[in-house]
């Protein structure tokens, strides 16, 4: 099993044993006629509210030799995403997963920083050896 395969199942049992319900695997969009798949569709219903929190999973593990031109395409792909999910399911909002090292290697730098504040992209930050999810960060 690839690296991407074995992130992809670690990442779907973490957010099942938080309790979210895998609704889509991979979660189709369609946007302007084109077809895009986002990694996860979860949700996860709050007893208290009465109501489903919606959310869409794009994972990465930015293992490329070159993490600017990675984070340049997942600027561009989760924006893609966030178009078809305002037309197809507003209600439904997209978080780009990343692991713990991931996130203490790469997204401290202010580079990094300014990609996520700027584009509003809200982080689920996870460990895979553990399946927990260690902080959700959302814009």
């Amino acid at each position: 099993m690839s690296r991407r395969d074995n992130l992809h199942l670690s990442l779907r049992r973490t957010l099942e044993k938080d309790g979210w319900a895998i609704t889509d695997d991979p979660l189709i969009l369609v946007l302007e006629q084109t077809l895009l798949k986002a990694d996860l569709g979860a949700e996860k219903f709050f007893a208290a509210e009465k109501a489903g929190r919606k959310i869409a999973v794009e994972i990465k593990d930015f293992d490329s030799p070159s993490v600017i031109s990675e984070l340049e395409k997942t600027m561009g792909q989760l924006q893609l995403y966030q178009w078809a999910l305002e037309e197809q399911e507003p209600e439904r909002q997209l978080f780009l997963a990343i692991s713990q090292a991931v996130y203490i290697r790469h997204f401290q730098k202010p580079i990094f920083q300014m990609a996520v504040q700027r584009n509003r992209i809200n982080l689920l930050v996870y460990q895979p050896e553990w399946e927990a999810i260690v902080e959700w960060i959302a814009h």
